[in-house]
């Protein structure tokens, strides 16, 4: 997604919470559900930071408000690699693989990261 607007980081943010929710409710291992649970938390508090921004700036391009989104694509890179065995729903696991590719578009835009 070239050039994310807030508005298009908020759609895409709110759209993983969710299915990230339904990961954590799946989840079977307590290991599996405290890894989904400071994923969660970490775009929780991105989202309710641009949730701060006034309507009429959603059209601006999006910048990364919080320093610890900065640090998540390790843990997003390491959820991926374990999708098999943490995401066991099947729907849950299609969602989560199309919204993960937007996502990490977005902050590899923000972190100026070549391939994530």
């Amino acid at each position: 997604m070239a050039n994310a607007t807030v508005a298009d980081a908020l759609r895409e943010f709110m759209t993983f919470l969710e299915i990230l929710d339904d990961a954590y409710w799946e989840a079977d291992r307590i290991q599996h559900k405290d890894t989904l649970y400071d994923i969660i938390s970490i775009f929780h508090t991105e989202v309710t930071e641009l949730n701060k921004l006034s309507i009429q700036d959603h059209h601006f391009p999006y910048e990364i408000t919080t320093e610890v989104l900065r640090r998540v694509v390790p843990k997003l890179e390491r959820l991926s690699s374990l999708q098999e065995d943490i995401i066991q729903r099947t729907q849950t696991a299609t969602d989560f693989r199309e919204v993960l590719s937007s996502v990490l578009n977005i902050l590899e835009e923000q972190l100026d990261i070549g391939s994530l």
